[in-house]
């Protein structure tokens, strides 16, 4: 018997959480990345870790131990973000999940993948495309697009534009030196030195000379 929703071989990447293997699909997979510093932002839920930016662009963080009930990442040297691809009522969001590891990528076939147990598993069953064999070795498949809802999402998204919206206006703050230099010249056209003032002979010299 194989898992719902898989038809054909595919090709997953791996990774660990707690010693436990998962896997996503590679076509949800953009990159990974080596753990870096992870900017928080408040009022957000705990498993989300904060935000990073990824060549310009702010891309949220969250921690999938937390998410699914897990006790929370410590992180090691092996610690990295995988960047995927979400899909929720059609629109992709971009969201940097972190692993303890990742391990390898391989393809399965639909015989490899077994439905998801309904008992023995302390994840929720909603999310688990289905179980995954690899030689003796069982992986958690995940479906990506199931394992946030509409209401986290959006939680993660507005998380990601604030922080968009805080950079361009920190951006476009100029340097002090800048705004000296710019009061001195106001309509900023003058690259030549102010010149020196002309010399005046003193008043009370020119009315000596007439009263003379």
């Amino acid at each position: 018997m194989t898992a719902a929703g898989v038809e054909e071989s595919r090709t997953y990447l791996t990774f660990t959480l707690e010693e436990e293997d998962f896997a996503v699909d590679v076509l949800n997979v953009r990159e990974v990345l080596d753990y870096t510093t992870v900017t928080k932002v408040p009022r957000t839920p705990m498993f989300m870790r904060g935000v990073i930016n990824l060549r310009g662009s702010v891309v949220p963080v969250v921690d999938l131990r937390l998410k699914f009930g897990l006790p929370a990442t410590v992180d090691t040297a092996d610690t990295c973000i995988v960047v995927l691809e979400v899909i929720l009522d059609s629109e992709v969001t971009v969201v940097g999940a972190v692993a303890d590891s990742v391990k390898e990528v391989f393809e399965m076939t639909p015989d490899q993948i077994e439905p998801a147990p309904r008992i023995g598993t302390r994840l929720k069953t909603d999310f688990i495309l289905g179980m995954g064999k690899n030689e003796e070795q069982f992986i958690i498949i995940l479906d990506i697009d199931k394992i946030f809802s509409a209401d986290e999402l959006s939680l993660v998204q507005e998380a990601g534009a604030v922080m968009s919206s805080e950079e361009e206006v920190n951006a476009s703050v100029q340097d002090p030196a800048s705004m000296v230099q710019r009061s001195a010249d106001p309509m900023g056209t003058s690259d030549e030195p102010a010149k020196e003032p002309l010399e005046t002979e003193p008043e009370d010299k020119e009315q000596g000379a007439q009263s003379e």
